[in-house]
């Protein structure tokens, strides 16, 4: 099967949906929004597709109820409107999803829970057991209590992940722009770019930034499709307003070719969408066994250490050039490490004791970051 008839014949498909298709320009839940986008997936979810909702609009849907004109800019009060605005968004779900019989379940994750082994397979098991028991899983980031998560966040590459996680066949990215255009579809002469087949169908083309309640933008809507494409999952980009005609396999919106497989959802995560919380410094020689080789990174091959940061937080790598080469996540903590660097691990197990015969980070928990351009 090629194409767009992917998205038709998917069993298993992933939709998200951003904030400025779901609220009011005064940042309420706009009912007849969601109520049309829940028409579209439940007929698609009683045809007997398993679907996986993920939904932006926690923080937008805050704003109205607490007074707000504006997303706020400071974190506490963030938190405090997704902490309001998710309520509101759930109750709207289940209600709409009701007139279809169907039920939803709220699943809020974060970075960690992708990353950490325990959190992924957790968040894997759930995800599967709602869809084997015939619930609509309406998955957000935990806007709540996430801290860097919360200003990254855009809920675009989370989808991704999640359609890898979930062995997805399919995944739509709905959004209040119709398609990737090759310049501001605002201004005239602007083509829309009916699909993608790679990095290289993208030279020139202009991606904005954020929108006006949530924090997305094109950028991340491509970031997506590749995170998503790169694990073989197609897909489709274009407006809520044609989320029927994309399910179809309609010639609308922008379609990301599929490509390759990828090793692992954690290790996805890990290239695409984790922010490193320190740097390791590496020698030529560790730069070699790390890239060239792909070992696991030694205390022996570091010579500097900057951050503060926690075992199993995502750290990037750095080679004698200053640039970074790879992210992993690291097996000590920030503090511990100054006195393990040039030391082989034979030496800090015979002076430091036996459980510092181990890896910094192991090969196993190591992306390969690409080249800056």
């Amino acid at each position: 099967m090629a194409g767009r008839e992917r998205i038709r014949e998917a069993s298993r498909l992933v939709v998200k949906v951003g904030s400025s298709s779901l609220t009011t320009p005064q940042g309420m839940i706009d009912v007849d929004r969601v109520d049309a986008l829940v028409d579209v997936l439940g007929a698609r979810r009683q045809a007997g597709t398993q679907l996986v909702l993920v939904s932006s609009g926690a923080i937008a849907a805050g704003l109205g109820p607490l007074g707000l004109r504006a997303r706020p800019k400071d974190l506490a009060t963030q938190q405090a409107a997704a902490s309001v605005g998710q309520g509101v968004l759930i109750a709207r779900y289940t209600s709409s999803f009701a007139r279809y019989g169907l039920r939803v379940g709220q699943v809020l994750l974060t970075a960690d829970d992708m990353m950490r082994r325990s959190h992924h397979r957790n968040a894997q098991r759930t995800l599967t057991r709602l869809l084997e028991l015939g619930i609509v899983p309406v998955v957000n980031e935990n806007d709540t209590v996430a801290t860097d998560e919360i200003r990254f966040g855009d809920n675009d590459r989370l989808a991704a992940l999640v359609a890898h996680l979930i062995h997805a066949d399919a995944m739509v990215l709905l959004s209040d722009v119709d398609a990737l255009y090759d310049g501001d579809p605002r201004r005239e002469g602007a083509t829309r770019i009916a699909e993608v087949r790679g990095a290289d169908d993208l030279d020139g083309v202009e991606l904005g930034t954020s929108g006006r309640v949530g924090t997305g933008g094109m950028i991340t809507k491509v970031q997506a499709a590749r995170i998503a494409t790169g694990a073989g999952v197609p897909v489709v980009l274009t407006a809520a307003a044609h989320a029927a005609q994309a399910l179809t396999g309609a010639d609308v919106g922008t379609y990301f070719h599929p490509g390759g497989r990828h090793p692992g959802t954690r290790l996805l995560w890990l290239a695409h969408a984790a922010t490193g919380r320190g740097r390791l410094h590496l020698d030529a020689g560790a730069v070699d066994a790390v890239v060239g080789r792909r070992m696991s990174l030694l205390p022996a091959g570091v010579v500097k250490v900057e951050g503060d940061f926690a075992a199993g937080d995502p750290v990037d790598l750095y080679g004698p050039q200053g640039s970074p080469v790879a992210r992993g996540l690291v097996n000590y903590d920030a503090a511990e490490i100054p006195e393990l660097l040039g030391r082989s691990t034979r030496e800090l197990a015979s002076t430091l004791g036996p459980e510092y015969e181990r890896e910094l980070i192991h090969r196993d928990d190591i992306v390969i970051l690409e080249p800056e351009k």
